[in-house]
């Protein structure tokens, strides 16, 4: 196994501030693809395919513009377009696999690194249920321990939030244990926090099957929770805003500095 790619088991919590307090979570389990690798991987494991079904299965289509164009091509054309050269460096995906066929993942993570394995850049690639996506190009300067990353929000996720905010990512590079926060502010006031957090497990078919069967339909459980959170909200009382048209570049590049905490 290369230790480049791995499972990660773990939950997902979401816990909204205002106009009304609101939290949920949710076991969940990732994927962390090296992007070179994944035909490699589909060859050894039974239990994962590349681009074919499979019980887990992870397809070019559910990612990027959408065509059957390689991931990696695809986000080095953006890291080129910002300027930032990875001199051959690796690209992981944490994502949700594909399940029986299913696909659906809020987010999608890459973490761009350089060829001495530092991290050069951020893309979040962010999902709707109406079948949309945007990413977030966000560059990182200096390697730390604890990344922390800002952009102003450009696509509409949720029919109970503005789109006039900003999130603040705060990022743990994958290692034994992944920790991913994402918060979204109005006015420099939290509106809604939701944090990625998951253990680190060996990339193999008895693993794969035990996630499998822990949450044996995971994506469609995510689909079906975002619409049950929704009706909550809506009885709540919030506010339903317009949904305007998504924006022209599938990619908004933040060429901010982020900060970094060691």
């Amino acid at each position: 196994m290369n230790a480049r790619s791995a499972l990660y088991i773990g939950s997902v919590m979401h816990r909204r501030f205002r106009p009304r307090v609101h939290r949920f979570r949710y076991k969940a389990f990732w994927l962390l693809m090296d992007l070179d690798e994944l035909d490699v991987h589909a060859k050894r494991l039974w239990s994962f395919s590349h681009n074919r079904f499979n019980l887990l299965s992870l397809h070019d289509t559910d990612h990027g513009d959408g065509s059957a164009t390689p991931l990696r091509d695809q986000v080095l054309h953006h890291l080129n377009k910002l300027g930032i050269d990875l001199s051959g460096g690796s690209i992981r995906l944490l994502c949700m696999p594909r399940i029986l066929g299913y696909s659906f993942n809020p987010i999608s993570i890459y973490f761009c690194q350089r060829s001495d394995g530092s991290l050069a850049a951020m893309l979040y690639e962010v999902h709707n249920t109406f079948a949309e996506r945007h990413s977030y190009l966000v560059p990182v300067d200096t390697e730390a321990r604890s990344i922390h990353q800002r952009c102003d929000k450009a696509f509409y996720v949720s029919p109970f939030l503005e789109m006039a905010m900003r999130y603040e990512f705060s990022v743990r590079a994958p290692g034994e244990q992944i920790a991913i926060a994402i918060r979204a502010t109005q006015s420099d006031r939290p509106v809604l926090s939701a944090c990625l957090s998951g253990t680190r497990k060996p990339l193999t078919d008895a693993s794969l099957l035990r996630a499998f069967l822990m949450i044996p339909a995971l994506t469609l459980k995510v689909t079906a929770a975002i619409h049950w959170q929704a009706l909550r909200l809506w009885l709540k009382g919030l506010r339903v805003h317009s949904h305007p048209l998504p924006p022209k570049n599938l990619v908004t590049a933040v060429a901010a500095i982020s900060k970094r905490a060691d």
